[in-house]
């Protein structure tokens, strides 16, 4: 009797179950469940269409020496003013890039963070947190927010202001592990760390998502508010919505980026493509991927007139920067010309380049009721 129909199923078992385990490291379970328990809210008319690029911007990346971080940092100053300059949403107003600046790597050099400031003045960009730790405390994690801001503020001039709270802050964790989500404490340590990001001033976070990295939580293309215990590490892995006419809860607003498998992209082979609106030379911007983002339907409950479409990128890394700040196909410029191509015609979607911050208070307009107000941001005269 031949062995080999038995071979061909042993074969195919064995290909299902790598298959299986390669889905579930890319969280493709975690997306599917999800999925079937969102209920999606349609909306007939013209959707205003928020779009903003996250970076995760780490100059002094792989230990890099004080000269050669600054040259990872001069092609922005140079190149991205003048390719914002190129477009413009109905508004008038052109894409602001959003550095999320580490607070580890500050003292190194400074001279980094003023160069973004210059693309700050000049209303090409804003400077954000970003910050990598590990094994952390509460106590030590407030004191170098409190400080980090301090010096943004004073010293560049940079962040927003709140009433009663003074300079405030949109966060991005690096590694992924928002509020101790990683194993033992690796990268980051704080169980509470959602309640001193708050306190020390952080209006938002924009980490998530963080899938195909297991710190995912199962909360897809939303935008919520933590409602875990908030001193138990992971209080983001339940939620609650943020939503039209309702007040908020403690924050920080969480918003996510898209995250949905795109079939009509490959990776690694036969895989579907995890699409998580990562910008990269080895994933760079296309049609497809616009269409996939927008597709998330990001939404306040409620209101799916408005969609939000965050994307990220790590653009100080040299690959990626010469790609992002190039006029060729997948870089920022044809990323922006394709979007004022096909998503603000005025009849299925209006365009608006928004920053983090003003992403965050059209939530809060949204979370208001403010009539007025949404009349006003969809005539493009923000009120903040």
């Amino acid at each position: 009797m031949s062995m080999l129909p038995w071979i061909v199923a042993l074969a195919a078992i064995a290909t299902g179950v790598a298959g299986a385990l390669a889905l579930r490291r890319r969280n493709v379970d975690v997306i599917v469940r999800a999925g079937f328990t969102r209920r999606r809210e349609h909306y007939d008319g013209p959707r205003h269409l928020f779009f903003s690029v996250v970076d995760h911007f780490e100059p002094l990346w792989k230990g890099a020496a004080r000269a050669a971080a600054l040259e990872r940092v001069k092609p922005w100053r140079e190149r991205y003013p003048e390719i914002a300059r190129r477009f413009h949403d109905g508004g008038g107003r052109s894409p602001r890039h959003a550095f999320f600046y580490p607070e580890e790597d500050y003292a190194r050099a400074p001279e980094c963070v003023e160069l973004l400031a210059e693309i700050s003045r000049l209303g090409a960009g804003e400077v954000e947190v970003h910050l990598h730790h590990d094994h952390d405390t509460s106590d030590a994690l407030r004191a170098r927010l409190q400080t980090y801001v301090r010096l943004l503020r004073d010293q560049h001039g940079l962040l927003h202001d709140e009433p009663a709270r003074g300079p405030v802050f949109a966060f991005v964790h690096g590694n992924w592990v928002l509020g101790n989500s990683g194993a033992g404490g690796a990268g980051c340590g704080v169980d509470d760390e959602l309640v001193v990001l708050r306190e020390s001033g952080c209006y938002a976070d924009f980490t998530l998502p963080s899938a195909p990295h297991p710190s995912q939580p199962p909360i897809i293309n939303r935008i919520y508010y933590p409602a875990g215990d908030p001193h138990r590490a992971r209080a983001h892995f339940q939620g609650v919505d943020a939503r039209l006419g309702t007040p908020a809860p403690a924050g920080p607003l969480i918003v996510t980026g898209p995250l949905v498998i795109n079939w009509r992209q490959r990776r690694r082979g036969l895989l579907p493509a995890l699409e998580n609106g990562d910008l990269t030379a080895a994933h760079p911007p296309s049609p497809d991927r616009l269409d996939a983002w927008v597709d998330a339907g990001i939404s306040v409950a409620g209101f799916p007139r408005w969609l939000f479409v965050k994307v990220y990128t790590h653009g100080a890394q040299e690959r990626n920067a010469k790609l992002l700040l190039s006029d060729g196909s997948g870089s920022l410029s044809g990323l922006f010309a394709d979007l004022l191509a096909r998503y603000n015609d005025g009849d299925r979607h209006v365009l608006h380049f928004a920053t983090p911050w003003e992403i965050y208070r059209a939530v809060k307009v949204l979370e208001a009721n403010d009539t007025r107000a949404i009349d006003a941001i969809e005539r493009f005269e923000y009120p903040f």
